[in-house]
């Protein structure tokens, strides 16, 4: 069965506070980095999956991040996918 190598990526949505992006862009500025007008935090998941087909684990990957990863209340995600070598 075909190995897929999966990264989802999640990260607050826009209108979401992010109050430890902003706890750390004020960190950065008391170690003396000036500049940083935005700064927000997310998680990267890294995965591999056996799957018959692109198809089947593209869409298991999009059940896992939207039930699973992440909380769509809040969160947005994206999904990159490759077949292992």
């Amino acid at each position: 069965m075909p190995l897929f190598h999966a990264r989802v990526q999640v990260s607050l949505r826009p209108s979401v506070l992010d109050p430890a992006g902003e706890a750390t862009r004020a960190a950065a500025a008391r170690l003396g980095v000036s500049g940083v007008k935005r700064l927000r935090i997310g998680k990267s998941i890294e995965l591999s999956l056996e799957a018959p087909d692109r198809a089947t684990a593209q869409a298991q990957l999009e059940l896992l991040s939207d039930r699973l990863l992440a909380n769509p209340v809040i969160e947005d995600w994206t999904l990159d996918l490759a077949e292992a070598d």
